[in-house]
Formats: C-alpha cells, structure tokens, sequence
C-alpha cells in the first residue's frame, strides 16, 4: 500500500480510502435500502482493509439512516481499539433532524452535527470533518469560524470540503487565508472515468493550491467494475440494479465504449476492471487517494488489487482517449491557442 500526504499537510493516508456507505442493514425509509452489509460484515471489512494497509476510512452522518453507518464504525472501535489505526473522516451538511436547524451548515448545526458524530463514532476527535456540499443560506465565514474552533478544541484534526463549485472553493481558501483560519486540506468530489467533469476548475485548483482530492464513486456506482455488459440488463443484485435511473445514464455508446478500453487493459494485466479504474484515478494529478466501497470481504480484497497495479502512461493516454469529453468553452479556446487549458 501506498501513503500520500493529504494535500499540503503532513498527514499521510492509504491511496485506497475504505468508503462506508453500505455498513449496516438500513430499513425502506432509507435510500440505502437492501444494498448495505450487515453489521459483522462490515467489522469484518473493516478489520481485513486495516490489515491490508488500509488506514483511511470515509463515512457521513446521513449515510444508512440516523447515523447508521458511523454507529458500526464506533461499535467496531469498541470492540477492536483499533481506534488509533485509523484516519476517521465523516461529513456534515444533509439533514439530520427535524426544522430549519436539522440540516445546513450554519454554525449552531455544526457544532451539533460534530458532536453527534463524535458520540456515534465513540471517539474524542474527527480526523478530517467535511462539509458535504457548498450551504449557499450559510456566509462561508461563519462555516470557517466554526470548524476552525473545533480544531482549536481539539474535536477535529482537518477539516475538507465536499461537493463544492469551483469558485466556492476558491472563495473558501481565499477567506480561510485573509483571516488566518484552518483552510481545506481535502476536497471530495465526484471522479471517474464516467465522469471528468472537475479537470475543467476543480484540478487545476486544487493542485495550484495544495488542497488534496479525495474522488468518490471511482467506479461510477459499480459500472466500471465489469459487471455490466452492453445490451443486457443489469444483474441481479448491484446498485445500479435498484437505481434505474442512475443506470440509464450510464447506458450510452461514450460509457461503453470506456468500459471496452477499460477491459482490454484488464485482461492484458490479468486483474479485474475495477484495478484498472481505480489505478486510472489514482493516477491523475492531485489524486491523494479514491474511496471505494465493498459489501463482502471477498469484494474488499478485489478492489485492493488497485493498490499494487500502476499504469503505463500509455495505458493512461487509451483510458483518457477512451473518456474523453466536450470541455467547451473557454477551455477548447485556451487550449487551441497554448496546447492546454
């Protein structure tokens, strides 16, 4: 396993960040119904990525229902004081309780939401606390002010961003930097062969600024993992199976057409699609490390394979060509004049 220094700070994490969504049996009032593990699996997961060389795990409050998921993880600390082994990163931001006060990301919900998450997860500190996505009702300085006392408290280490807008992003560092306050070490955004969107803003950005990138769904919610064949319906139990919706857009000749490219290297290498996919990500610039999921113990192992797999720049250059996409303007403009963008 491979450590990278999360963005310009001195902390070093696993290039594959356990994801944790799917831990635990959330009921039907819950989006994450029937495509979760149940609770001694996820401990299992959890044990066997710590033995693995996994020491970065991502969870959220709202992930599974009422805090579900980090509920396990604090159960499995208990249980394996394995709690110093581990790089803990939860998020803030969705709703989590009833009124006008039960989601965003004002002040008074902060200092609520981190100390709820402290007593689901049963420990003392968050390493890294997200925001989850941008609170345009909120002034970015009351969200700084705030997560930069919890650090002065000592409940939260670093503190990231989630699904922000590029400018948002910039304007964040830019006011953290005016008025000395702990800025964003890490910023989680949606990143995928699928999906390339954030090399428009968010990448240059973040590499110009130092602000690590934490992709989510690298494997485009299973699609990339091989699973899903052209002209056949999805198999039975996957995500994309429940969510139709998600899959229809993923069925489109540009998806398939990366998926074919993927599988040719995968074959050539002798390991699964989702190495490739992974190690395509893990590849590109400002990528401190991917979260991915994983349901068994066996799924766990699978994916891990990533972390042993480089690509050539060869092998980098077919995937890119494979996925590639419209910039639009002004990106096409600059980079029809200077050869990039």
């Amino acid at each position: 396993m491979e450590y990278r220094n999360l963005g310009r700070s001195g902390l070093k994490v696993s290039t594959l960040c356990l994801g944790t969504m799917t831990f635990g049996e959330a009921d039907e009032k819950s989006f994450m119904y029937q495509v979760g593990a149940d609770e001694a699996t996820s401990h299992a997961i959890l044990s066997r990525a710590l033995e693995r060389g996994v020491n970065f795990i991502d969870t959220a409050d709202v992930y599974g229902q009422d805090g579900l998921s980090e509920r396990v993880i604090g159960r499995w600390f208990a249980a394996s004081g394995r709690r110093d082994d581990v790089v803990l990163a939860t998020k803030f931001r969705f709703r989590m309780g009833d009124g006008p006060n039960g989601t965003g990301a004002a002040r008074l919900r902060i200092m609520r939401a981190a100390e709820a998450s402290l007593r689901r997860l049963q420990t003392d500190r968050l390493d890294l606390y997200q925001i989850h996505m941008q609170d345009l009702d909120t002034p970015e300085e009351e969200i700084l002010r705030a997560l930069d006392d919890l650090v002065r408290q000592g409940k939260v280490l670093y503190t990231g961003a989630s699904n922000y807008a590029a400018y948002h992003l910039t304007e964040s560092l830019m006011t953290s930097d005016r008025l000395g306050l702990n800025r964003f070490v890490s910023f989680q955004p949606q990143y995928s062969l699928v999906v390339r969107d954030i090399e428009r803003e968010h990448v240059p950005l973040c590499t110009r600024h130092g602000v690590g990138i934490i992709p989510w769904s690298p494997l485009a919610s299973g699609f990339l993992t091989g699973k899903y064949q052209r002209g056949q319906a999805p198999p039975e139990g996957g995500r994309l199976t429940k969510w139709k919706e998600r899959y229809a857009r993923f069925d489109n000749e540009r998806n398939w057409r990366i998926l074919d490219a993927v599988t040719v290297i995968a074959k050539e290498r002798g390991v699964d699609e989702a190495a490739v996919s992974l190690a395509w990500v893990l590849g590109k610039p400002g990528v401190t490390s991917a979260i991915f999921g994983a349901r068994t113990v066996e799924q766990l192992d699978e994916n891990l394979k990533a972390a042993e797999l480089t690509l050539s720049s060869d092998e980098m250059r077919k995937l890119d060509e494979a996925s590639a996409y419209e910039v639009g303007y002004p990106y096409e403009f600059i980079k029809g004049v200077q050869g990039r963008w």
